[in-house]
């Protein structure tokens, strides 16, 4: 590391964080929501049909009406929770930028920045997408919900501990095959053993056969573009912070350092 401390970064990260959530939100807002709405029209629809043409109230609580309007819902507390969630995730990266920075590899600071963000992208959203997708509202039986959470945490957690260790394997294997040919090396181990992982996890399929495939495709898709605009902003955001911190910083120590 050099003079700037871990903590300058973390609070670069959350800056970069909350750009990356304030991305994330105007894409959630503009191609998720309408999705939602149109699922939750759905499961209204059908409530009304099971109680005989009588429609049944938001939140489904004993004719008690929602507590938090939809309107608000996708607004303000949208915004909030994604904001919120985006600081989040900016200051963890930014941790794991300070530990990566000079480790795996001879990569500039925005550079890394950019690596981590593509890695946090692929471990925490793709790798869990591809055996656990999002559903919108009205798919899924509420009895399993526990289990399905714990299942996709589960994903997510196999993901890291996998990348961690084609990382670690990578390292190990690029004196003796040199960095190209490590590098293949760990990425298949990477594939082949989060392929192994979708092999012996059970599956989730709790769609209804009525249900719209395009509805479904559209909102898993947008939230592809969520977790995408997210981290594409905060690997940009927080790649020009960190560079703009650490360079001057290592150009200033080195000027001090006597040259013979």
């Amino acid at each position: 590391m050099n003079s700037v401390s871990v903590r300058a970064l973390l609070m670069r990260g959350m800056l970069a964080g909350l750009l990356a959530g304030a991305a994330a939100f105007l894409v959630a807002y503009f191609l998720g929501e309408a999705h939602v709405d149109a699922a939750i029209a759905i499961e209204e629809a059908g409530l009304a049909d099971h109680h005989g043409g009588a429609a049944a109230p938001a939140d489904h609580d004993h004719g008690e009406e929602a507590p938090v309007s939809r309107a608000l819902q996708a607004t303000a507390g949208l915004g909030t929770g994604v904001l919120l969630y985006g600081v989040a995730l900016g200051g963890i990266a930014a941790l794991v930028f300070a530990f990566a920075l000079g480790r795996i590899g001879r990569f500039s600071p925005r550079a890394t920045a950019a690596l981590v963000a593509l890695g946090a992208f692929v471990t925490t959203t793709l790798v869990p997408f591809f055996k656990y997708p999002a559903n919108p509202p009205a798919v899924g039986d509420p009895e399993t919900a526990a289990r399905r959470t714990a299942l996709y945490l589960l994903m997510i957690a196999l993901g890291l501990l996998l990348a961690a260790g084609a990382a670690i394997l990578g390292r190990r294997l690029a004196p003796t095959l040199g960095t190209w040919h490590a590098s293949w090396a760990a990425g298949g181990f990477f594939v082949v053993a989060v392929g192994l992982a979708y092999a012996f996890l059970p599956a989730v399929n709790e769609v209804p056969e009525d249900f719209p495939a395009t509805l479904i495709w559209q909102f898993r898709l947008a939230s592809l573009a969520i977790q995408t605009a997210l981290w594409a902003v905060f690997g940009l955001a927080f790649g020009t912070l960190a560079e703009r911190a650490l360079v001057p910083a290592v150009r200033a120590k080195e000027a001090v350092q006597p040259t013979g």
